[in-house]
């Protein structure tokens, strides 16, 4: 089968940080399903296990964590889908990934394509999808049905992947959306996908919220890097609580949470898949309630930009794109 996958850890400048292979096609056992790869979306997850390391992986790896395609195959003991069934899902960062014309995926953590997306309109949501929703209803404890309606969410890089379905994931569930950008065309996107309010986080973001009315927030999601910790911390409502996607190196004084009794959580989508959670199932649940939300029309997907075919001269443009850190909502390669 086609794919394409890397040797060497290599700027994405260099012609052979990614690779066309050619690789046997594997075989559905177990709960996996083998779904046939209709199109792939780059997250920076991906750039940087690209770059990672100095090791050589032989086999090459294939990468590639968000895709959408048909079911060809399932294993024995698959009870959820069946062949033909079109589907969606992020994937186990432990297990190669969906750049490749089959890929098997433990079926515990797929969901049904929504049925009104393209398949590329739908490999923009997943790794996004299950990142925000984990980050907001599992993690802050936040009732995704309206429970705490008119709390306030400050989601810091709203105009990202995981902050363009988290503002529609929060207005969904009732909750008044700060959202951040730091360029016209990113305060213009978020705006479209619902945020109340928008301020630049390449400014000094207190001022700017307190000016909107708010002393403190309920939630804050900090969704690009951790240099916005002490704005989060000052922010915080007392008992509120913060959740974070960036592992961090940066000095992350505690003394003001421990005073505001709040929570700090951390969120990584592939926590489930990694360690076969009991759990593990919840990511199927929350992807097949997405779809249904979009279907009915509730939520949109936050597809951005579509390449073609998928190859490694386009992944590695791909690549390039998400390493400019301007991209605003999502990039998607469809078909080999």
């Amino acid at each position: 089968m086609k794919a394409v996958a890397l040797t060497h850890h290599l700027p994405i400048s260099d012609p052979k940080a990614l690779l066309d292979v050619d690789l046997p096609k594997p075989s559905a056992s177990g709960r996996d399903l083998l779904v046939s790869v209709k199109a792939v979306s780059v997250n920076p997850v991906d750039t940087k296990v690209r770059a990672r390391t100095n090791t050589v992986d032989d086999p090459p790896k294939v990468l590639g964590w968000d895709a959408s395609g048909v079911v060809e195959a399932v294993g024995p003991d698959v009870t959820i889908f069946k062949p033909g069934d079109e589907v969606y899902y992020a994937g186990d960062i432990t297990r190669p990934g969906s750049n490749a014309e089959f890929q098997l995926i433990d079926e515990r953590i797929v969901g049904a394509k929504p049925k009104s997306l393209s398949f590329a309109e739908a490999a923009a949501l997943p790794l996004t999808t299950i990142t925000a929703y984990e980050s907001f209803f599992d993690r802050l404890g936040i009732d995704r049905d309206g429970g705490d309606k008119g709390q306030s969410v400050l989601i810091i890089g709203a105009g990202g992947g995981v902050g363009s379905i988290a503002i529609q994931l929060a207005r969904a569930a009732g909750l008044v959306v700060i959202a951040t950008a730091s360029r016209p065309e990113t305060s213009d996107w978020v705006k479209e996908l619902g945020a109340d309010h928008v301020v630049n986080h390449r400014e000094p973001m207190v001022e700017q919220v307190r000016a909107l009315g708010f002393q403190f927030v309920d939630h804050i999601a900090i969704f690009n890097d951790m240099r916005h910790w002490e704005t989060a911390v000052e922010l915080i409502r007392p008992e509120g609580g913060i959740v974070s996607i960036d592992d961090t190196d940066l000095p992350m004084p505690m003394a003001a949470m421990k005073t505001k009794s709040a929570s700090l959580h951390w969120e990584f989508m592939f926590t489930r898949a990694m360690f076969e959670t009991p759990d593990m199932i919840e990511q199927h649940k929350l992807l097949t309630y997405v779809a249904g939300e979009i279907d009915a029309g509730r939520i949109r997907t936050t597809l951005s930009q579509v390449l073609s075919p998928i190859n490694a001269e386009t992944i590695r443009a791909a690549h390039a794109l998400i390493e400019t850190g301007q991209a605003k909502g999502k990039i998607v390669v469809e078909s080999f």
